[in-house]
């Protein structure tokens, strides 16, 4: 289970910020090839992104690319370019049709079989940015073993509802339920959208409080001030540390002398409670027994 907390999107004509994008250390970055690059510098951006990619010098960050959408005649060149070097995934925007990620699995195990890439390597992070990608969130995140999250759009699908962004979000909180709901029935991460105000840390941390709270594993940020805030908030707290501690010991005992069930500061825990405590050292970069991972 891998942790993404933030996904910093970098700008794929974007020289510096590709090559030092990682070292503000967010747990994934997003070279963009889509919004973040004008149709004239598409063809130079690609080429770019692919030899920056071609260092291989990412820290710790997993490294996925956003293709052009699969409405484009843009996104085969763009998959053919990048996944030979040796991507953890792609993220794919405005995806509204489960059949499209067939498509897509099927021409990736492609490009993975001639660049002699291991099949099924390459991740697929799904951008649902219309009231039909929303609607079918489910569908589309079962329709391959690739997919490892699916994210609700902002702007662009505020524009499908035929909206605009209020001071709260307020029209996002269906299509962000129904994200939480799809991707955990499915069993991939559910990643939030952008905080567009990136002078507004709390705004920023008050959003991100309550989208943690719906479910959601992590959040994209468009600009590096951003990551340590979302980092504080998805990170356990110590007190927090210490009691999943205290649940899942308690629970290894009990299980070790056939007791089924286990008190806790004077409260009965049960399975998911301990789920929930393994849960949380895990995002706390613990394993269940406490030590480091």
């Amino acid at each position: 289970m891998r942790l993404r907390r933030t996904k910093l999107y970098l700008p794929g004509n974007n020289p510096n910020m590709l090559l030092r994008g990682h070292l503000f250390e967010p747990d994934g970055v997003i070279l963009d090839l889509e919004d973040a690059v004008a149709m004239s510098e598409k063809d130079s951006a690609r080429i770019l992104v692919r030899d920056v990619l071609k260092r291989g010098d990412f820290g710790n960050c997993e490294v996925t690319v956003r293709i052009n959408g699969m409405d484009t005649d843009l996104w085969r060149t763009d998959i053919e370019t990048v996944v030979p070097c040796g991507i953890d995934g792609i993220r794919i925007p405005k995806v509204e049709n489960p059949k499209d990620m067939a498509l897509m699995d099927e021409a990736l195990s492609e490009i993975e079989s001639k660049a002699g890439i291991p099949a099924g390597r390459t991740l697929v992070f799904c951008l649902l940015e219309t009231a039909l990608g929303i609607w079918k969130a489910f569908d589309i995140a079962t329709a391959s073993k690739r997919i490892a999250a699916i994210c609700p759009g902002g702007e662009d699908l505020r524009a499908d509802l035929k909206t605009t962004r209020s001071e709260n979000s307020e029209e996002l909180i269906g299509p962000r339920r129904m994200v939480v709901l799809a991707a955990h029935a499915a069993g991939v991460d559910a990643l939030d959208t952008v905080y567009a105000n990136i002078t507004d840390d709390a705004g920023l941390r008050r959003e991100t409080e309550w989208v943690k709270q719906l479910g959601f594993q992590g959040k994209s940020v468009i600009h590096p001030n951003q990551i340590q805030v979302i980092h504080d908030v998805f990170t356990p707290t110590a007190k927090e540390i210490e009691q999943a501690k205290k649940i899942v010991d308690a629970a290894a005992d009990a299980a070790s002398r056939g007791l089924g069930a286990v008190q806790v500061d004077g409260k009965m825990v049960d399975k998911p409670v301990v789920r929930r405590a393994e849960y949380t050292l895990h995002r706390a970069g613990l394993k269940s027994g406490g030590e480091k991972q």
